[in-house]
């Protein structure tokens, strides 16, 4: 069972499961159930890696508690973001006119969300080696702030490449298209209408803004050294306005 799962994870990550021959059925072939434990195990071990410098940094209890703490969080992050974004897509998708039914869209969210969190527990080791090497914890916020927005930029990407193979096959306009080699190729064909394409990038933006703040609204992650621990912290200032603050600390350290 779990040997079908990491087949899936494979197939999704070389765009073997989103080729236009394995998308004749308007639908992408995951497990979802297992995809939903994959992103529990991959963001529980990107969670811990984040928490290495609590435990480079910080009281062995402490560092504990972060690590227990972050390797919990990171997938509920993710969950939650899937949940409060999901009946937008849905939504959106309609609007367009687009046939995918509320379960492809559903699929679609979930194996976006398993890229996404697989490219992000692949860069858990270099976040672990900084986190080891630096004791910057301002360093460590905007580095990790990078790492996933990375990783965010690569599994939006993979929705739309996706999003829009889906489209070609169920509009039948894929019998002289040339198969895809990965899954964050460009497929040659029609490509989305204006209207389309900004509804769906107004839809991306919602989908960052959202697991942006969700990620604020769970913080601490990392764990600062100056602070004792704690599960999670009052609810005050916004993602945003403390990223810009630190990122003017880092240019003026």
């Amino acid at each position: 069972m779990i040997r079908n799962w990491i087949k899936s994870l494979d197939g999704l990550l070389r765009g073997d499961v989103t080729k236009l021959t394995s998308l004749q059925n308007g639908a992408i072939e995951v497990p979802t159930g297992g995809m939903l434990i994959l992103i529990v195990v991959l963001g529980a071990f990107y969670g811990v890696c984040m928490a290495c410098f609590a435990a480079f940094n910080r009281p062995v209890a402490a560092a504990m508690m972060q690590m227990v703490a972050s390797a919990g969080k990171i997938p509920l992050l993710f969950l939650l973001t899937l949940l409060v974004t999901f009946p937008s897509l849905y939504v959106f998708n309609a609007l367009i006119g687009s046939r995918l039914t509320l379960r492809v869209v559903w699929q679609l969210l979930i194996a976006t969300l398993t890229v996404m969190i697989a490219v992000l527990a692949s860069l858990g080791p270099v976040v672990a080696f900084f986190s080891g090497s630096t004791t910057g914890y301002n360093f460590m916020l905007m580095f990790n702030v990078l790492v996933c927005a990375a990783s965010g930029f690569l599994g939006l990407k993979f929705l739309l490449f996706t999003l829009q193979r889906l489209t070609l096959v169920l509009d039948k306009e894929n019998a002289s298209t040339p198969e895809p080699q990965g899954a964050l190729e460009k497929v040659e064909g029609r490509a989305f209408s204006g209207n389309v394409r900004a509804i769906f990038r107004i839809w991306v933006i919602v989908f960052a803004l959202v697991g942006a703040q969700m990620s604020w609204v769970l913080r601490p992650f990392i764990g600062d050294p100056s602070m004792p621990f704690t599960w999670l912290r009052e609810r005050d200032s916004s993602f945003f306005i403390a990223v810009w603050h630190v990122f003017w600390k880092l240019l003026g350290a």
